[in-house]
């Protein structure tokens, strides 16, 4: 019998150390040295690693005669999880999905199973549940509709156990909830420590690349939003997926954080329903669903764009007399720091004074950004509140706003002013230099102005308040 050791390794790098620490000396987390029982020769895995190490080396080839081509892609059947993808899965493809509890992300995999089961009905797919039970799981497929006998279910832990039913089934995709619950049995740590996390998902990264299945790992998050455990376990899969709420709790957005097959500025906007998860194709009608046609005080249209995916937002500010010494300054869906440039700019370019005013910004719906486009509405949105006035309620604002004061252009112009014309707007306040590079008449009348100086005046015309 092999005789054990106690260390305490840090669960977010690795580090590990004889004795307990407050605060991690390689990446100064506190409160992360967790207690491991470890075998007490060199490497608990060494055999084992080596005879995989043998089993699936290759031979040295030079650069040239590598194989190369396009990836061979297969679609999900759900356009918002394609689009996060590059277009579908790829063989061999090593995806994370995370998410906080009760997220859906067991629902959206249910429903990628089952999809991609009517898509290629010859090959099996293995879903592998470590939290819930057989019958649980099955429950849930019923309610979601997803029927089909190529679609295998296995309530299991230990990894020697499901790497024997990958060998005898041969899934082409495998879906493992979660993998903080498995096991390695050579390992004596517990499950979701940074050693069995490591190992298993590198045990099953070998497996998905020797045979090129399609493994998806599904993984929990902390308070904090960060996914829960060892960082390293982001640098071994090919995809990383975050699944998170907006709206509150009306609707789920997927977003993707690093993508070797695919891109990673994209969003995927979802639904949860009766049956499940629905893509949100037109995500303008949920972030502008409350507006009346009403012009109010403090509230301006922008489009933003994710990937190149364009959508309509609405900005909302709030200036009030401060009841305290120093005045407030809150944003919501957008960066702080950046509101408290755009402040500092409209005092000095526009004379307003907000040193005895708290003003709050908002993006309306929950949605957070970091797009510059927005920075023209939200000036415009906290002249509107602090002078009482409302903008017309059919007037788009789009534009970056600098330091001098200076209204520059923004990428994708002409697909946000499409996406402003199908969504009813009529008029667009844009950079003037930005209207000579569009190919094309976006459907709306368009107003160029070089500053926020320029700006105001235009608006000034429908009242005296927004003049300088």
């Amino acid at each position: 019998m092999a005789r054990l050791k106690s260390l305490y390794r840090c669960q977010e790098c690795g580090y590990s150390a004889p004795k307990p620490m407050g605060q991690c000396p390689d990446c100064s987390a506190w409160n992360t040295m967790i207690e491991e029982v470890v075998e007490a020769r060199p490497t608990a895995l060494a055999g084992a690693a080596q005879r995989r190490l043998m089993e699936f080396s290759s031979e040295v080839v030079a650069l040239k005669d590598a194989p190369a081509g396009a990836e061979a892609r297969t679609g999900t059947g759900i356009g918002e999880f394609d689009r996060l993808l590059g277009g579908g899965v790829v063989p061999g493809q090593v995806c994370l999905l995370a998410g906080p509890p009760g997220i859906g992300k067991s629902t959206l995999m249910l429903q990628v199973a089952g999809w991609l089961a009517a898509t290629r009905p010859q090959d099996s797919i293995l879903y592998v549940s470590g939290e819930e039970s057989l019958r649980q799981v099955s429950a849930r497929a019923k309610r979601l509709g997803v029927q089909n006998d190529s679609i295998h279910l296995l309530a299991e832990t230990d990894l020697a156990k499901i790497l024997a039913v990958v060998a005898k089934l041969k899934p082409w995709l495998i879906v493992l909830d979660s993998v903080q619950t498995v096991f390695h049995p050579e390992l004596t740590s517990s499950p979701g420590t940074v050693a069995q996390v490591r190992e298993c998902a590198a045990e099953l990264l070998r497996a998905a690349k020797s045979t090129d299945a399609v493994v998806f790992l599904l993984g929990h998050v902390t308070k904090e939003g960060s996914l829960a455990g060892p960082k390293v376990l982001e640098h071994i899969v090919d995809t990383v997926l975050y699944f998170d709420t907006e709206r509150h709790d009306l609707l789920r957005v997927l977003r993707a954080q690093k993508n070797r097959f695919g891109p990673t500025d994209e969003l995927g906007l979802f639904e949860m329903g009766e049956r499940g998860l629905s893509a949100v194709g037109d995500a303008s009608r949920f972030f502008l669903a409350d507006r009346d046609g009403r012009p109010l005080p403090g509230r301006v249209p922008s489009v933003t764009l994710e990937g190149s995916r364009p959508m309509m937002v609405e900005v909302q500010a709030l200036v009030v007399h401060t009841k305290y010494p120093l005045p407030r300054r809150m944003a919501t869906g957008l960066d702080l720091n950046r509101v408290l440039v755009l402040l500092a700019a409209m005092e000095k370019h526009l004379r307003l004074r907000l040193e005895d005013r708290d003003v709050f910004v908002s993006l309306a719906g929950g949605l957070r950004i970091k797009d510059p486009a927005v920075d023209l509405a939200a000036c415009l949105a906290v002249v509107s509140s602090l002078r009482e006035v409302p903008i017309p309620a059919d007037w788009v604002m789009l534009g970056e706003v600098g330091l001098l004061g200076g209204v520059g252009r923004v990428p994708y112009m002409e697909a946000r002013l499409k996406e402003a014309a199908k969504a009813g707007f009529c008029k667009a306040l844009v950079p003037a230099r930005g209207i000579k590079e569009l190919s094309h008449k976006p459907g709306l009348e368009l107003v160029g102005v070089a500053d926020l100086q320029a700006a105001a005046e235009v608006l000034s015309s429908s009242h005296k308040s927004f003049k300088s």
